[in-house]
């Protein structure tokens, strides 16, 4: 296994901390018994060819050795592996949900970049680490912010074509002996829809085989392969609705409006709505519980979900989330208070100095979920600035104790 992988000049090539000679090293770590060697390999991919969404030229090339590792099934953690793979195909799943990935989007706004790349100088090696920030970074500084983004578009096309090649393999991976394993098979698959076909009937197939006695499928693994065949174009059965599996039914309904868009119907509808205005779901799930989409934010993905309906049940979707919303924090309340105020604020913010009683009734009542809740403000018990953030941008106070004082002004 990783024959070919020191032919490579990684020191030529480029990740978000300069030269990627390190990752021949972080790559054969995966492969270690030891799995605390593994971990601390896995965390240093994660911080170089994947920083913090971002994928670089070195990405492309330490895919086609974690698929090689898929292959193998020596390799003792696959779920990792796969995992990884996923997140550099597409970067945080919440970018492209619930929608999928838009391939189409991502080659059209790539093209020119592999020219840019081509231009590009090599990465800055030695120790000098204010000349390696200088050298990374002068190049793609000194582009147009047009063709800034035809570059990075390209090697993040390129990435998401060279984890496409393991598509093969990904579905093999639906009939390993690990449900987990399947699980995060089925996720990956969900974001080649060029590969629909073949994925589609994949999928079919192991979740007629997910049904067979003595099988063991976890409720997560077929909520997994449900979520994942919608996102692909295939509507699971409404007669998944009535699975006495709570899991499985929020599958079905949010693989069900992904396809069925404004004509979904009223028992997919219902389903959706009680999950989307439940209270949060942060506590642990139970052993087979977990999806890897939304990173198990059930509730959430539900909320991103509903707005595939159109404007016909646009009160009850809001309803729903100003329901939810008091309920949570961090990164699952960033989901809910962005679809809430993209229905609050459907022509774009409020204009600078906008008094709250010229709010429209859905912002005012937004604005008093907010004055009211502790909990959409935090994450980790802290003040969370993507939040203050996200309402400023819409023109309402940036802080609790400011919405307070702001809707305190009206006569």
């Amino acid at each position: 296994m990783l024959d070919g992988l020191d032919d490579i000049d990684w020191a030529r090539l480029g990740h978000a901390y300069g030269a990627a000679d390190d990752v021949p090293g972080q790559l054969r770590a995966l492969l270690s018994p030891d799995p605390a060697t593994r971990d601390e390999a896995l965390g240093d991919l994660y911080t170089n060819v994947f920083h913090q969404g971002s994928r670089f030229e070195a990405s492309a090339y330490a895919v086609p050795f974690l698929l090689e590792m898929l292959g193998d099934p020596a390799t003792p953690d696959p779920a990792s592996v796969l995992g990884l793979l996923s997140a550099l195909a597409v970067g945080y799943d919440e970018g492209v949900l619930p929608e999928g990935f838009p391939v189409t989007e991502y080659r059209r706004a790539a093209e020119g970049g592999r020219e840019l790349l081509a231009a590009k100088p090599p990465p800055w090696v030695g120790e000098d680490e204010s000349e390696k920030e200088y050298v990374e970074y002068a190049y793609v500084e000194s582009l147009s912010e047009a063709d800034q983004g035809r570059l990075w578009a390209y090697v993040e096309v390129a990435v998401y074509d060279a984890v496409r090649a393991g598509v093969p393999v990904f579905r093999t991976l639906l009939e390993h002996s690990d449900p987990g394993v399947r699980a995060v098979a089925a996720y990956t698959l969900a974001w080649f829809p060029e590969e629909a076909d073949g994925s589609v009937a994949a999928l079919a197939r192991a979740i007629d085989a997910a049904r067979a006695p003595g099988v063991g499928a976890t409720p997560g693994e077929v909520a997994t392969m449900l979520v994942a065949s919608g996102l692909l174009g295939a509507a699971p059965d409404v007669r998944w609705l009535t699975d006495p599996r709570p899991l499985v039914r929020w599958a079905a309904a949010v693989g069900r409006v992904r396809v069925l868009g404004a004509a979904t119907d009223p028992a997919t509808v219902e389903e959706l709505l009680r999950w989307a205005s439940a209270p949060s779901d942060d506590a642990e799930p139970v052993e087979g519980e977990w999806v890897p989409f939304l990173d198990g934010d059930l509730g959430g993905y539900a909320a991103l979900a509903l707005r595939q309906l159109g404007p016909l049940h646009t009160d009850s979707v809001f309803d729903a989330l100003l329901d939810r919303l008091p309920t949570v924090s961090g990164g699952r309340s960033l989901t809910v208070l962005g679809a809430a105020l993209g229905l609050a604020f459907p022509d774009g913010p409020a204009a600078a100095g906008t008094p709250a009683s010229s709010l429209i009734p859905r912002q005012r009542r937004l604005a008093e979920v907010l004055a009211r809740s502790t909990d959409p403000w935090l994450i980790d018990g802290q003040s969370f600035g993507n939040v203050s953030m996200l309402v400023a941008e819409h023109g309402l106070p940036r802080s609790r104790e400011a919405m307070r004082a702001y809707l305190a002004e009206v006569p």
